[in-house]
């Protein structure tokens, strides 16, 4: 993880770039987006460290709060700009990186190290069964609004139906962390013997929190600022920089994480991680989303396109199947790579 720091190198030549107008649209898009990596990392480790402090029930409500800051500051900022594709896109990507490209790797790589692997059936059962919920809220929106015998409901209506839905998905995301926070599962035991002392004082921590915050902030600026003339300049569509690139940007510091902690053998953790962060993203960042682009005047309903529909699907379906029997293998994971290699190379062709 400490490698990763070098990168913050970027954010100044980033903001050089994109103030002198040197190098083109897409050198601003390149060097914001991986200045992005290692401010997410310090943003996550700051998260960790506060958690500490707070003791592990209130730190586990932190992490469960700030564990999707960066990216969902990247697409408040793209909100703002009226950027509601590349949102909606990059919300349906980082749910499927989260259940097909953290999680794959995960049990690919820890399986190759530790062979078969086990994990508490009940809470993957939970956490599926939530991410199957969490889906299928977001295509009733889609659903409703085709049309029906000729007609099809006013955006007025359509607009009600989503932030009818997004109140619904963030009180069971409430419900949800209750029901987490009330039991000590064995991924949150993990996390609580790995974090019982911190290395770095309250002060410092929370400097770090808002500092990264700050910084976030005026990075997704610039990112945003590249993103239409960068996806013009490489050929690609706005729905592809969204939906494969933006997710994998604000989520890697995590990403290596779940990898390391599955070949450690703590399989538990890593599919919290994975699962719980695709979550977080379904069931609180879209209801924000939805809630901010209100109060921006820059409404956003709930009605994703049938591609980004049906890869929800495909991903949640999957992965549900590989968590059931409660046992995984590095084929499992291989499985789910395969399938976002083919997804990604489905959205690259979508105009």
């Amino acid at each position: 993880m400490k490698y990763l720091y070098a990168l913050l190198i970027l954010v100044p030549i980033a903001l050089v770039l994109d103030l002198a107008d040197i190098g083109g649209h897409s050198a601003v898009f390149v060097t914001s987006a991986g200045a992005m990596i290692p401010l997410a990392a310090i943003l996550g480790r700051a998260t960790e460290e506060v958690a500490i402090f707070t003791g592990p029930k209130i730190g586990a409500l932190l992490n469960a709060t700030l564990g999707n800051a960066a990216e969902l500051i990247i697409t408040l900022v793209a909100l703002n700009a009226g950027l509601v594709t590349v949102v909606k896109a990059s919300i349906a990507g980082s749910i499927i990186g989260n259940v097909l490209v953290v999680l794959g790797f995960s049990v690919f790589l820890g399986g190759l190290k530790n062979g078969t692997q086990t994990f508490d059936q009940r809470a993957a059962g939970a956490n599926a069964t939530m991410m199957s919920l969490a889906v299928l809220a977001l295509l009733i929106p889609a659903l409703f609004s085709l049309p029906h015998g000729g007609e099809r409901i006013s955006l007025d209506d359509v607009k009600l139906l989503s932030d009818g839905v997004a109140i619904v998905m963030i009180a069971i995301y409430v419900l949800y962390l209750i029901f987490s926070l009330r039991g000590t599962s064995p991924a949150e035991r993990d996390q609580m013997q790995e974090a019982e002392t911190a290395s770095m004082r309250l002060s410092t921590a929370v400097g770090l929190l808002a500092g990264a915050t700050v910084a976030i902030v005026v990075m997704s600026e610039v990112l945003v600022g590249a993103v239409e003339p960068t996806a013009e300049e490489w050929g690609l569509s706005e729905l592809f920089i969204g939906v494969m690139l933006i997710p994998l940007i604000g989520n890697v510091a995590e990403h290596l994480v779940a990898v390391q902690v599955a070949i450690a053998n703590k399989m538990d953790l890593s599919l919290g991680i994975a699962v719980g962060s695709g979550l977080q993203v379904a069931l609180f960042v879209t209801p924000v989303l939805v809630f901010a682009g209100i109060l921006m005047d820059e409404p956003m309903t709930l009605v994703f396109n049938t591609f980004e529909l049906a890869a929800l699907v495909a991903a949640v379906f999957i992965s549900v199947l590989i968590s059931m029997d409660g046992e995984s293998h590095w084929l499992e994971g291989a499985e789910l790579i395969a399938l976002y290699l083919i997804l990604g190379l489905a959205f690259y062709f979508v105009p």
